[in-house]
């Protein structure tokens, strides 16, 4: 099966198989395989191949094809047709635009699909830098919610303009 690649200027978002995504949250520091939702992992579990909606994509540099961060749905478009993406870069490799990069082809990816209405992100509010990405990215902060998993957390969403 040929594996889903979406492209941007600089970036290939590819997707893993379940194993390989089960490797990368192994791989993780502890503090940041603790911020990797429970739940998503339980789903890459019962996952087949090629699901773009449930399984994350490395991050990779095009030119050297070097792996620079990894980004997700956190699952696929809900019953309201939302779905939420998240993404990180290494620490390495910050500072470059890649976040910005990742975040856009993510929500592009989702808003071509007909069933999403709604593309949602959290970031804490800490986190400045992505809070940028996402600004730029079209999306628009709507306030402070308390996540089951990450607590307080801004979120952050983009609707999808319907074509009058």
């Amino acid at each position: 099966m040929p594996r889903l690649v979406i492209p941007t200027a600089r970036l290939e978002l590819v997707l893993q198989t379940p194993d390989e995504a089960l490797a990368w949250v192994e791989s993780l520091p502890p503090e940041v395989q603790a911020e990797v939702s429970p739940d998503w992992v339980a789903r890459v579990h019962s996952t087949l191949p090629g699901d773009p909606w449930s399984l994350s994509y490395t991050v990779k540099e095009r030119a050297g094809q070097t792996s620079v961060g990894g980004c997700a749905f956190k699952g696929p478009p809900d019953a309201n047709g939302m779905v939420e993406l998240a993404y990180g870069i290494d620490e390495g490799c910050r500072g470059r635009g890649y976040a910005t990069e990742v975040a856009a082809a993510l929500t592009e990816f989702a808003i071509a699909d007909e069933r999403v209405r709604i593309v949602r992100a959290h970031t804490k509010p800490e986190n400045g830098a992505s809070a940028r990405v996402l600004e730029k990215c079209g999306f628009t902060k709507l306030g402070e919610v308390v996540d089951p998993e990450d607590g307080l957390v801004w979120r952050w969403e983009r609707v999808r303009v319907l074509d009058a």
